[in-house]
């Protein structure tokens, strides 16, 4: 899993690398938390919010288009979720691939908008007792979708919120496929860009 996530990274950059030359290269390093919410299936469970973090390199391509660029991430990515009494954990490698549209005032400051795909591989979770029969397991691969704004200050930091959307089953119980849920998260972030 771990090799498809780092393999996925570097191809994405590569593809960014082979732009025209006037297209601008930054790497950095990214961190921030998340405040998880799990959507169940089932409607049984008690659950709540929990929050998690990540961090890792990411790099920034802006395009010879004005306001337009992407950036790349691979992050590591902890969740946690409180699901009738018990506290879930959940490790992936994420991946996410925005696409941005920024304003502002040169290399001072700008606002832009941004969305794109993210791509998680599961590296180690919780596996929790459902019943004497079964147990909760999450998935070894998702699929989200990321919207948010941030803001970018002397050209090398960079605050960003954004909503991150599950689109395929974030876990499961075996045995039973009627139950399974999607974790959506809020994330607040941060980064710095050499």
């Amino acid at each position: 899993m771990i090799k498809k996530a780092l393999s996925l990274f570097v191809i994405a950059a590569a593809l960014l690398v082979t732009m025209p030359a006037k297209a601008q290269i930054k790497f950095g390093i990214r961190g921030g938390a998340n405040l998880v919410n799990m959507k169940f299936t089932n409607a049984t469970f008690d659950k709540s919010n929990r929050a998690g973090f990540y961090v890792g390199p990411t790099v920034k391509f802006t395009v010879p288009i004005v306001g337009l660029s992407v950036d790349a991430s691979a992050l590591y990515d902890e969740k946690t979720a409180e699901v009738d009494g018990q506290t879930m954990k959940a490790q992936s490698i994420d991946i996410p691939l925005n696409v941005r549209y920024g304003v502002g005032l040169s290399s001072v400051a700008n606002v832009f908008l941004f969305a794109g795909p993210q791509f998680g591989f599961n590296i180690a979770s919780d596996k929790k007792l459902y019943n004497s029969a079964s147990e909760w397991t999450w998935r070894s691969s998702n699929v989200s979708v990321n919207v948010g704004v941030g803001c970018t200050v002397f050209n090398h930091i960079e605050l960003k919120a954004n909503y991150n959307i599950a689109c395929t089953k974030s876990g499961e119980v075996s045995n039973n496929s009627s139950v399974s849920a999607k974790y959506n998260s809020w994330q607040l972030g941060m980064a710095y860009y050499f």
